[in-house]
């Protein structure tokens, strides 16, 4: 039976599963086995001995572990060692013998006869289930146990009083001491002879010493020996030599000396057992300690000083002559046989110095240097010195110093070290001595403990850290560089002085005076800040503020501390260029200018400056402009106060964007302008200039209508499509140039050759990238001056807004870099607050709660679009497919009614999605998906909830496609949709909700939606009522807000023939809807080929 199985229910399952760590990874560095025993040594914190016996049903063992020594149970290494012999197959138990009945018996270090322990051992016991234990059976197995264990313990309690078979030794080496610099024990072995003389000793191994030459402090002080001491050798001296270090000599050495049996040399071991050994063993005499004290005094010729040392306790007195061994670190000497006890001050490090080299010589004319090694050893309490080195002890608060240290480049926390100044004197580490030098000689201050523990406190509360360097085996104190400089000015500003790098620090002074001056078409901002008496200009605090740096190095080589605040106020100043001594901003910067300094206290502008500055702040007082009498269409007031907004940014040269919420109209305000310069050309006699207007290709078509409409004196060319090469020639002769951004990618370069009047960007967050083709091609563009139009310029972060401005005023936010540096993209951030107020020029934007009172409950608008190639392609051949099979039949077309319906339904899909007519075709673009999503997401952006209505499910399905790719939310609602109350519900409340995707059948009717402001309908009905109907949903008792609805309609399609038909015809376009076979019987021809055409 293996020991492991036997020994499992005595050893607790941690023990077990350490033990089984320590025997996997190799931590057994020693083995030795025997028949009956295993000695082994296992390496864990230290290297501990092991030894397992075996007898019959006992299992004896011992480690020279502390656990052990504390417990006498089964510890890990004891484990490891009984596992290593199960895979090696030694120490087995007979399989005669019962689990239950094995014992594990702790051997007190063990013995060196294991074969003998049956008849020697004074610790036997009668295991569980012995034979003693069986014979009787099992009815009397109780009173047959009974007797042999008093049988036993009568014989234990025999063999203890017999006599003792020898004893041990513990030699105290005082030339070792001296040379390891620690106190060195020898355990010997010595037996007694039967004449009673003792016998020879011998070095001991105390891994399997006699116990009948031990007793029980000797088991106590071995155990405490292999627990706490090292020893430094293998072979014979194996567990005898022990050096002891730090505070474990203290515990262990009262013990030893207890013994009387502890000696200094072998020649005054007693030769007899019956010798009186009491004056020559070591005596522990250390319950009070010697100080040790200086004595310094001039030689006989003055030269020099003298310094001795002597141990006092009291009266009496002991020369260092005496010291055998002086430990300081314990605080123990050896004087003769007697252990005494020291205390511990500065003054040991003297008689250390004194005992090894004799009295020291120091030259009179060193006493400074004497009087610092006095304070920095703490020796100056326990000195008699002559009177000019005598000094006066002051109390005042010490000023804490913190030295920070990197401790690599880059690194990520930075070395802490915390020292103290005493009245300006040198710096000293914490809590070291009891005195400590001042700047005034033979003046020492006395150590404020209790403060320099409450600043080292602070220094943990305000972020620094202690960690472990396990490379360098040391503590360190540390704070994170991303906290230093919230760190050094908390400190700084409670009094402490902080240096890094051989750095100091310093605290800023007052805010800087900033001055504005003009030159030919810039302004000069100057300023310098302080720093403890230290200048320096703006251009350098910016230049650091733009490195992202918390300082900026000084002319005196110390660092000045950017106060947190103005690195805020400050880093939107890089937006200008950096000069020698200032910075410089053009004349379109003024406002930015103005804004930036407007929380300034103290800002001087001159003349010139100060000037245009309050000419631009006029932009809130701009009165309205009314368009030219050619302008057909009738704007409100707000749309003519834009007018007279672009008219102020004319003037200045300044490009400007029009943000107005979706639906407020800003095409038709931008017609009336070009329509006005077109006047005022003509007025004046001038040459025709073209503007040029660039929008995505979805809404080119209503660019063309509306200037039909509103403006039908311009002269509005198309410049985008395959013929646009020919057209170039016109763009002259031209007032409107109408491109899309993707001809502006392909033709950049022709137009940029072109000189425009205007540059209008229509949905201009299309530039929002700056590195884009459309971006880059915008920029290149020539042109007087520059609008842009968008209701949401900046849709994801502050950059979108920087492309813009690029292209509308170059250089007015600087470059791309400074412009992030200098501006977050939090919404309450300072910096963006300043940059709204900046900007506030050349961004007009209203909201349609701004404008409520000018416009109507309900807006309308026909949304016309035009189809792009493929989808073109597609329609043109369904309309000519039934052109030929519906038209072809010369007499029997109305007879097909059902063809004549089924090809309507055909082509309104067609005009829809090509999708909606073959799955296979899902993936080509739909030009209503393409001018609806990106109102969509704009109306989402500025606030809004909008309604998508359509009588196709499978429209609303390739729409959905679309959302989510895009991650957007949405409600949906169709005839199969079962919890209509609970779609209803979500809309009306979430505010996260802002779609409703609704088909025409599941809730043209009966919905209330007045959480909605927005309505879409995707395919016309051709019956006012019905889309009336839905718009209704939401423009109904309990809506607040004013209702814009668009219907979108393909050009040149069958929706657009349907449109003309119901201005004509509306019984006809009502039929075509609601499939009513009466009226289609009655369709003619010509309106069969209009539908068709």
């Amino acid at each position: 039976m293996q020991l492991s199985s036997a020994l499992a229910p005595l050893a607790n399952p941690g023990t077990r599963a350490r033990g089984a760590d320590y025997a996997r990874s190799g931590a057994i560095v020693h083995f030795d086995p025997a028949p009956t025993f295993v000695y082994a040594v296992v390496r864990g914190g230290d290297d501990y001995v092991v030894r397992l016996d075996l007898a019959g049903r006992d299992v004896r063992g011992s480690c020279s572990c502390p656990y052990f020594a504390d417990h006498l149970e089964l510890c890990k290494h004891l484990w490891a060692v009984v596992l290593e012999c199960d895979r090696k197959n030694l120490l087995q138990l007979p399989d005669t013998i019962r689990p239950t009945s094995v014992r594990f018996l702790p051997s007190n270090l063990g013995e060196e006869l294991p074969d003998e322990w049956a008849h020697d051992d004074p610790e036997f016991v009668v295991p569980r289930g012995s034979a003693a234990s069986t014979r009787g059976g099992a009815r009397d197995a109780g009173w047959r146990k009974a007797l042999a264990d008093i049988a036993s313990r009568a014989q234990a309690t025999a063999e203890d009083e017999r006599p003792s078979k020898g004893r041990l030794l513990y030699i105290l080496d005082p030339t070792t001491a001296q040379r390891t610099q620690t106190i060195v024990i020898t355990v010997m072995t010595q037996p007694l002879k039967q004449n009673g003389e003792w016998g020879v000793m011998r070095t001991a191994n105390t891994g399997s010493t006699r116990e009948s030459m031990m007793d029980d402090s000797d088991r106590l002080i071995l155990g405490r020996l292999h627990g706490a001491a090292s020893f430094p050798g293998w072979g014979w001296q194996v567990n005898a030599v022990f050096q002891l270090k730090g505070v474990t000599t203290r515990d262990i050495l009262p013990l030893i000396c207890g013994t009387n049996r502890c000696f200094v040399d072998f020649a005054d071991v007693p030769a007899t057992q019956g010798e009186d050994q009491s004056s020559r063993h070591v005596t522990w005499d250390a319950d009070t300690p010697f100080h040790a004290r200086l004595h310094i005094s001039r030689d006989p010729k003055g030269t020099h000083y003298i310094v001795g040392v002597n141990l006092e306790r009291g009266e009496s007195s002991l020369p260092l002559a005496d010291i055998s061994v002086l430990r300081p670190a314990e605080g123990i000497a050896l004087a003769g046989t007697r252990v005494i006890a020291l205390a511990q001050t500065g003054a040991l490090a003297w008689a250390l110095q004194v005992r090894d080299n004799g009295p020291l010589r120091i030259p009179v004319g060193e006493r400074d240097a004497l009087r610092e090694a006095l304070l920095a050893s703490g020796a100056a309490d326990d000195a008699d010195v002559p009177d000019e080195l005598r000094t006066t002890v002051v109390e005042v608060d010490p000023v804490p110093h913190l030295t920070l240290r990197a401790p690599q480049p880059d690194a990520r926390a930075l070395d802490a070290e915390v020292r103290f100044s005493y009245a300006g004197g040198p710096l000293q580490p914490h809590a070291r001595t009891p005195l400590v030098a001042t700047a005034t000689p033979q003046v020492v201050a006395k150590r404020a403990v209790e403060t320099e523990r409450r600043a080292v406190d602070r220094l943990y509360s305000v972020g620094a850290k202690r960690t472990v360097d396990h490379w360098e085996r040391r503590q360190r104190v540390v704070v994170s560089a991303a906290d230093v400089p919230r760190v050094v000015r908390t400190l700084i500003d409670e009094g402490w002085q902080v240096e890094a790098d051989g750095r100091r620090y310093r605290l800023a002074g007052s805010i800087p005076e900033l001055a504005v001056r003009s030159g030919l078409d810039w302004f000069e901002l100057r300023g310098d800040a302080t720093f403890g008496g230290e200048s320096v200009a703006l251009p350098r605090l910016l230049e650091a503020i733009q490195k992202r740096s918390s300082t900026v190095l000084l002319g005196d080589g110390s660092y000045g501390l950017l106060p947190e605040d103005w690195v805020r106020q400050f880093a939107p100043l890089a937006l200008g260029k950096t000069e020698d001594d200032h910075v410089r901003f053009t004349r379109s910067q003024v406002a930015i200018l103005d804004a930036l300094l407007a929380s300034r206290p103290a800002v001087s502008w001159d003349e010139k400056a100060a000037a245009v500055r309050e000419r631009l702040r006029a932009v809130t007082t701009i009165a309205p402009l009314d368009p030219p009498a050619t302008f057909t269409g009738t704007l409100r007031k707000y749309q003519r106060e834009a007018l007279g907004w672009m008219r102020f940014l004319r003037d200045f040269d300044f490009g400007g964007c029009l943000a107005d919420d979706m639906g407020l109209g800003k095409t038709v305000v931008v017609l009336a302008l070009l329509d006005a310069r077109r006047a005022e050309r003509e007025r004046d006699g001038l040459p025709q200039q073209p503007s040029l207007v660039v929008v995505p290709r979805s809404v080119l078509f209503n660019w063309q209508q509306e200037a039909a409409r509103f403006a039908p004196k311009l002269r509005v060319l198309d410049f985008s499509g395959a013929g646009r090469a020919e057209q170039h020639s016109r763009i002259a002769e031209s007032d409107v140039v109408l491109s899309t951004y993707g001809t502006l990618r392909r033709d950049a370069a022709a137009l940029a050759d072109v000189e425009f009047d205007y540059v209008v960007l229509d949905e201009a967050q299309t530039i929002k990238n700056a590195n884009t083709a459309a971006a880059k091609a915008a920029r290149l563009l020539r042109g007087r001056h520059r609008l842009a139009l968008s209701g949401t310029p900046v849709e994801n972060r502050i950059a979108d807004l920087w492309s813009i401005f690029e292209f509308l005023n170059p250089g007015l936010l600087s470059g791309a870099t400074a412009f992030g540096r200098s501006f977050a993209n939090d919404a309450e951030s300072d910096e963006l607050r300043l940059l709204g107020q900046a900007l506030r020029p050349f961004i007009l934007r209203r909201t349609k709660e701004q404008v409520a009172t000018e416009l109507p409950p309900k807006v309308e608008q026909t949304l016309v679009c035009d189809l792009e190639r493929q989808q073109r392609s597609l329609y043109n051949e369904l309309r000519d497919h039934y052109r030929r099979t519906l038209l072809g039949r010369a007499s029997n077309w109305q007879r097909s009614k059902l063809q004549v319906l089924e090809a309507l339904l055909r082509l309104r899909q067609a005009a829809c999605h090509p999708g909606l007519v073959d799955p296979k075709r899902v993936d080509v673009p739909s030009a209503k998906l393409d001018i609806l999503v990106p109102r969509l997401l704009e109306a989402i952006d500025e606030g809004h909830k909008a309604l998508v209505f359509s009588q196709f499910t499978s429209f609303l399905s390739l729409l959905r496609d679309r959302l989510d790719e895009d991650g957007v939310s949405y409600e949906y609602l169709d005839g199969k949709t079962k919890d209509r109350e609970g779609r209803v519900h979500h809309f009306q409340t979430d505010p996260d909700c802002r779609l409703f995707l609704i088909s025409l059948k599941a809730g043209g009717v009966g919905l209330n939606l007045t959480a909605a402001d927005y309505v879409f309908i995707l395919d016309p009905w051709w019956n006012p009522a019905a889309e009336a109907q839905a718009v209704d949903r939401t423009h109904r008792i309990g809506q607040t807000k004013h209702v814009f609805a668009y219907r979108l309609i393909a050009k040149d399609t069958v929706e657009e023939r349907v449109l003309e038909l119901q201005a004509r015809k509306k019984e006809l376009a009502d039929a075509i809807i609601t499939a009513d076979n009466s009226v289609v019987r009655s369709l003619k021809r010509e309106d069969l080929e209009l539908l068709l055409s």
